[in-house]
């Protein structure tokens, strides 16, 4: 069943203190690629954290409840096609675009119904 399928790894200090980019999760294709990560964003902290597989159950479930999610692009693309699959409103991302404006992440939210 595709929710206990890995889509990456995600960083926390507590289980109610992830590593964050603003207010989203961040979800790194790999384990080595989350340390590079937490070296950029916290220098010298990557060894105070505690680095686990995300889920995709997991992750679809906090969308669902509103939390928000960073992927990069190894992530998203195990995430995209199991997203697509189970109903959540997302669309292909386009890295090439965001690398070369030094965006690496691609942000994942529920979507609101806007108005009555």
């Amino acid at each position: 069943m595709s929710s206990g399928k890995v889509i990456g790894y995600i960083a926390y200090v507590t289980k109610l203190q992830l590593i964050c980019e603003g207010d989203s999760c961040i979800v790194a294709g790999s384990r080595k690629k989350m340390i590079s990560y937490l070296e950029i964003a916290r220098p010298g902290e990557s060894k105070k954290v505690t680095i686990t597989k995300a889920r995709f159950g997991d992750i679809k479930r906090a969308i669902e409840l509103g939390a928000a999610y960073s992927f990069d692009r190894e992530a998203y693309e195990r995430f995209h096609p199991l997203a697509r699959k189970s109903g959540i409103d997302v669309g292909p991302a386009d890295f090439d675009a965001a690398e070369s404006e030094g965006i690496q992440f691609v942000t994942v939210r529920r979507k609101v119904p806007s108005g009555n």
